[in-house]
């Protein structure tokens, strides 16, 4: 992705503001993650079966006492998923630092608790939710420090045994220098103490965005490579119990 940016003399958040608004001015979202492509749909579709499988092997369902918080929530879609798990609408959190996808998450979920901000600094207190999501959070951003900040936040937030649901890259992607791929090393230096349970998963998703008409036959086939699933899915479990 070209810009004429000097990223030298950006702070990490005007960074990745900067990074969004060209996302959004060339139409990246819809021109890549397109809900007619039938790779992105096995994509979405893949990694929704995956997540409900390991709630379940966990015992965690239905999750109607569960308050949950979705940090980099964007328009609130991923957040409303778990609504088809049992958790209730008033117990369903999210915060962004955008304020344009706070104001579509409002519009989309009214029901749902917005927050625009930092999630370096979570406006609620600790030990209060039960389940943190991280949807391709981490890997868009480059400063570590950032990084270490809101992992803490996460931490003090996350009651004991409370689970961080995460979902993320973990390869390089050369065409974007805006992210920066986790993998299992960096996830444990952000959450050393944190019980850690991924696997990888997500074909290719360039790959997949091409299989057109034949998607249901080769996805499964190519994905059996573990060395084409570009993203990890999982756990990571604070120490103690609830």
């Amino acid at each position: 992705m070209s810009t004429t940016k000097n990223f030298e003399t950006l702070t990490e958040i005007e960074r990745i503001k900067y990074a969004y608004q060209v996302y959004h001015e060339v139409d990246f979202a819809s021109r890549l993650w397109s809900a007619e492509n039938p790779g992105n749909q096995r994509i979405v579709k893949e990694r929704t079966l995956e997540l409900q499988t390991l709630l379940t092997q966990a015992q965690l369902l239905p999750l109607v006492y569960f308050k949950i918080l979705d940090i980099g929530c964007g328009n609130g879609d991923v957040l409303a998923t778990f609504l088809n798990w049992g958790a209730l609408p008033q117990n369903l959190f999210g915060i962004d630092l955008l304020e344009n996808r706070i104001n579509s998450a409002k519009q989309r979920h009214p029901s749902f608790h917005f927050t625009q901000g930092n999630a370096e600094c979570i406006p609620y207190p600790e030990l209060y939710f039960d389940f943190v999501i991280f949807f391709t959070v981490f890997s868009s951003i480059l400063d570590s420090r950032m990084r270490m900040n809101i992992a803490k936040e996460a931490d003090r937030i996350l009651k004991p045994g409370g689970r961080i649901i995460w979902y993320d890259f973990r390869y390089r992607n050369p065409k974007n220098h805006h992210t920066r791929p986790m993998g299992r090393k960096q996830i444990a230096e952000l959450f050393p103490s944190y019980q850690v349970e991924l696997k990888p998963v997500t074909l290719l998703p360039p790959l997949a965005r091409r299989l057109g008409k034949t998607t249901n036959v080769f996805y499964p086939f190519l994905s059996s490579f573990s060395f084409l699933r570009t993203h990890y899915i999982g756990f990571l479990i604070k120490p103690g119990n609830k």
